[in-house]
Formats: C-alpha cells, structure tokens, sequence
C-alpha cells in the first residue's frame, strides 16, 4: 500500500498553506511529519482526511487517484486518525464510543455486540482496553488507545497521529511507541506529527519537513538528529538547553499552605497541598494531565474558589481575591488555554496588549482611552517580543498560536510582576517559539519573579525549573530538586509512586 498526496496546493485569503505539496507514505513504516507552527501541517493532514480540499493536486492510494471529500470518505479508504484532543464521549462506554458511527453492525445493542472485537484489537495490538469502562474513568493514555482502536476497528490502514505524546509520562510514551512498532509490523503506516525532536528519531523511519508551506526535505530519520531536524524546521539553528545562570532564590515569594479545592463536578482536585516558590526561582509541577494542575492554577490566579487553605504573596493574603485584584498584586498568568482565556480573538493585537490595564494612565487619561499610548506601546512589544503580526489593528484570532502565545507573554510580563504563574506554555508550539518563550521565562526568573510553571513536557520542565513538584492525585507525591531529576524518576511519581 503505498499513499501519494500528489503537487498538493492549498490556499486561503491571504495565506497560501500548502504549497505543490508532495508526501508519499509507504505501508509498515513510521513517517513523520515536522514544521513550525502555520507551516501547513495541520491542513496537509485536513486535506487528507476530507476536512479540507485541495485547490491543486491529487491524492493517490496504490497509484489510483482517489477524491476525499469527508472524513466518511477518508475512513472507508482505510485512513484514520487520533487527534490532539480526543473525539470521546465522556459519559459512555468505551464499547459506546466505538461503536457510534460503525456501520455495518447490529442494531440492537450494538456497544455489546463490539466488545469481543474490541477485546481482540486490544490484545492484538497490546493496548489494555476494558470495553466495559467509561471513557471519564480513563486516564489520558487509556482514552487515547480507544482512540486507537476505534480507528482500528473502522479498517484504518493509515493512521494519524497528532501530538501523541503530549498526554503521556515517559513510560506511557515507551508504551505508545510499542503498540506504534506493532502496527508497522502488522503493515499499517503511521504519520507521526510531534515537536519533540528525540521522539521523532526515536520511532520515525522516514521524515518529511515543512516550512511556510513547502517541501524542504524529506529524508531517512536513522540519517539525522534533532538538530538538524530543527535546522531544516526554522532555517537556522535552535538552541535547545538554553543557559541557566545560577542564582540565590529569595525567602520570599509565592506560599501556598494546605491548599484544598475541588473541580468543576465538586470532587475533590487537590487536597492539602503546600508549597513556596521563592522569587528567583522557578518550580516546575509535573503530572499527567488531570490530576488537580488546572485547579491549583485557577485557584492562585483567582479563577478558582479555594474551600481550605491559604495563598498568600509578600506577607498578603490572596486566597480569596478576584482574578483582578490577584493581578494587580503582582501575578501574572499565562493560561494554558489562550484561545479561550488568554486572548478576546476578535480585539485588535493592540487592545489584547493592553486588555489588563487599558483603565489606567498611561493607556487611559481618566474614563478615557488614550489610543496613541496604546498604539506607541503595542509597537514596543511587537517590537520586544518578536511578534509577527501586520499591524497593531490585526485582529488578534488571524495570529498562528506561537504569536498568540508570545503575546500573552508581552502583556503580561510587561507589567514586570512579582509571580508568574505559566500553565503550559509552549504547549503546540514549535522549536523557535519554545525557545523564544523559555529564554523569557530565565529572564525574568533572572530578575527576581518567582515562577510556578505548569507543563506535561518533561524536557521543559527539566530545562527550565531549579525545582520539580510532581503532582498525582490532587497531592505532592514528591518535591525533587531539577538537578537530581531525571525521566525516570520523574515518570514514577508521575504514575503516583511516592518519593
């Protein structure tokens, strides 16, 4: 079997994102796909399972050309696809799940009538699904083999895999890539879309690299490193530990004191948790996704009501303030969800900048706004802060995720605060963004901000903290200094061994 998306074009207003594309993808192999973020991944892959048609080109399966015009179509031809974020009920069973949209099977009772197939799937491929369970008892790695298998059991041949790892500890990563192994043996190919470099040439037999929408290379991975994958990404070299000076954190900082709190059903999400972050130093918490990050972020930043416990900032007690009053006494957030919070997608790059302090001097000359100053210090921080954007009008939603993100960062450390709390702040970006991005953070750990950064990413939590708190199950199960951490020690307590 044998994939061809063939002189592949594809066009917006404005934005030419696919470029005479060409990627042929071979049965029983591993081929990733790499770029930066806007280099035209996401809709080379869009096209591809019917999301989007191409402007020019054509997609060929055994050299017969083949129209995709849904994603019906897509899965018929055998092409499936685990997104980023799963497609999950979370009330059903994983039976449920996979059997919504089958067709073929019997229409009385249709989720018991799977459950032996998806139990064969499951054992063939190693994966450890319980047919039986609901998707909202699993954790992220169990929802994403469902994701998996229902793939499979749809006839998928082909398979997409988007950021796969991104949900996953390292020893669930191994796991991943076994089943991954698997699947290449039994003849099935693999498009693996990652940013983590030491992942792709650690599973990828072949590696096709985009940048602005076009074919830069496409190479055998045993005949690269990261490096240079990173060279062909951005068309320069990427630094990829940068330089942590070392420096004496102060006493005082950030204190969170048996911190309890409960999530979005009223269970509880942490329970007693205590911890200090000093100004000069940056803590990193580490778990997998779902085990009270969201919550504790929420509830230091003011978004979240705390039920015990205590937050307080240089001897003040925060516990119980608003989100404004948190900022205005020195905290800083960069949420993991900038689309939604980060950002008003329809205000102007300028009004973003400014959407924290727009109510006083000297962006507003009393009840008024004085668009002059915001103008002249939405320049400084394009300027500043690296943002690609054509003017300071841009509505901010036509910006690519990067320079969202590097917006957020200009608006909110800007205002020079004495916390700053960062949930996944690289999350989906590419190399030269990360790098941007974490050379700001040591900056201003530099100047004296006591930094709280949440993160999945190991390497990044690893790079950038003086200290790693991991968190499992709403608790600390152990603080470890990033000096005597490693992988391994830290996927552990990830998986709630304490230490």
């Amino acid at each position: 079997m044998t994939l061809t998306l063939h002189h592949i074009t594809k066009t917006f207003p404005g934005v030419v994102a696919n470029d005479d594309v060409t990627l042929e993808v071979q049965a029983g192999e591993v081929h990733a796909l790499l770029g930066e973020n806007g280099a035209g991944k996401t809709t080379l892959m869009s096209i591809l399972y019917g999301i989007h048609q191409p402007n020019h080109g054509e997609i060929r399966l055994d050299g017969r050309v083949v129209r995709i015009r849904s994603s019906r179509d897509a899965i018929a031809l055998g092409i499936g696809m685990v997104p980023q974020h799963f497609l999950l009920v979370r009330r059903h069973s994983v039976a449920e799940n996979v059997a919504l949209g089958l067709t073929g099977g019997q229409f009385f009772f249709p989720a018991r009538a799977i459950e032996s197939r998806i139990i064969d799937y499951a054992s063939r491929y190693g994966l450890g699904v319980d047919p039986r369970a609901n998707i909202w008892q699993l954790s992220p790695s169990e929802q994403q083999r469902v994701e998996i298998v229902r793939a499979l059991i749809r006839g998928a041949r082909i398979l997409i895999l988007d950021e796969p790892t991104s949900v996953l500890t390292p020893q669930e990563t191994r796991g991943l890539f076994e089943i991954i192994r698997r699947m290449k043996d039994d003849g099935c190919a693999v498009i693996f879309i990652s940013h983590k470099l030491d992942e792709v040439t650690a599973i990828a037999d072949r590696v096709t690299v985009l940048r602005r929408g076009r074919v830069v290379a496409a190479l055998p991975a045993a005949g690269t490193d990261k490096r240079a994958l990173a060279r062909m990404m951005v068309g320069r070299d990427v630094e990829f530990r940068l330089r942590k000076d070392p420096r004496v954190p102060e006493a005082d900082g950030l204190e969170i004191d048996r911190l309890v709190a409960t999530n979005d059903r009223g269970v509880p999400a942490l329970r007693g948790i205590s911890l200090l972050v000093r100004r000069g130093e940056i803590v990193g918490i580490a778990g997998v996704a779902g085990n009270g990050q969201r919550e504790l972020v929420e509830v230091v930043t003011g978004l979240r009501a705390a039920v015990s416990g205590r937050i307080r900032l240089l001897d003040h007690d925060l516990t119980h303030l608003s989100a404004r009053a948190v900022h205005e006494a020195g905290v800083a957030h960069i949420p993991e969800d900038r689309m939604h919070v980060g950002i008003v997608p329809a205000m102007s790059v300028a009004e973003n900048l400014v959407l924290k302090r727009y109510r006083y001097p000297p962006f507003a000359r009393g009840p008024i706004m004085d668009r002059a100053a915001i103008d002249q210090f939405a320049r400084q921080m394009i300027d500043e802060y690296a943002i690609a954007t054509p003017e300071t009008g841009t509505p901010v939603r036509l910006l690519s995720g990067g320079n969202i993100q590097k917006l957020i960062l200009g608006r909110e450390l800007s205002a020079r605060p004495t916390v700053i709390v960062a949930a996944h702040p690289t999350s989906g970006l590419d190399v030269s963004a990360t790098e941007h991005i974490h050379g700001l953070l040591l900056r201003r750990r530099q100047e004296g901000a006591a930094i709280l950064l949440v993160s999945e990413d190991l390497d990044e939590i690893l790079a950038l903290s003086d200290r790693v708190a991991v968190l499992f199950s709403g608790e600390i199960v152990g603080i470890v200094p990033a000096a005597e951490a490693d992988h391994e020690r830290l996927g552990l307590l990830m998986a709630g061994q304490r230490g």
